[in-house]
């Protein structure tokens, strides 16, 4: 990811990241950041994103992290040419190297 440093209106050095619009933030103080963190957290799960100020000034931008998408095709074609599991074979593998024991743990 390409990351420019750019002025604020501040003339202060910051950041601009491709596809990140700070206009679509929204603004938290440092004291709801603090005191709703559980909310935030789920509305970062839904896309949103914040500029987090303290005393009124911008200090911080929390936004999701992107996950990467892989089109269909190409995870396809990216996994033609791999080796065959042996489905039995990969499952005695699996139990050797996990707990998978009904009993719960100490």
């Amino acid at each position: 990811m390409r990351v420019d440093f750019v002025k604020g209106d501040d003339g202060r050095s910051t950041t601009a990241t491709p596809g990140y619009d700070p206009q679509m933030s929204r603004t938290i103080s440092q004291r709801e950041l603090r005191n709703d963190s559980g909310a935030i957290m789920r509305a970062l799960d839904r896309g949103e994103s914040f500029v987090v100020t303290r005393n009124g000034v911008p200090v911080g931008e929390l936004r999701p992290v992107r996950r990467p998408f892989v089109a269909r095709d190409r995870l396809v074609e990216a996994l033609r040419d791999a080796p065959a599991i042996d489905p039995e074979r990969f499952r005695d593998d699996v139990d050797r190297a996990l707990d998978q024991d009904a009993e719960p743990r100490a």
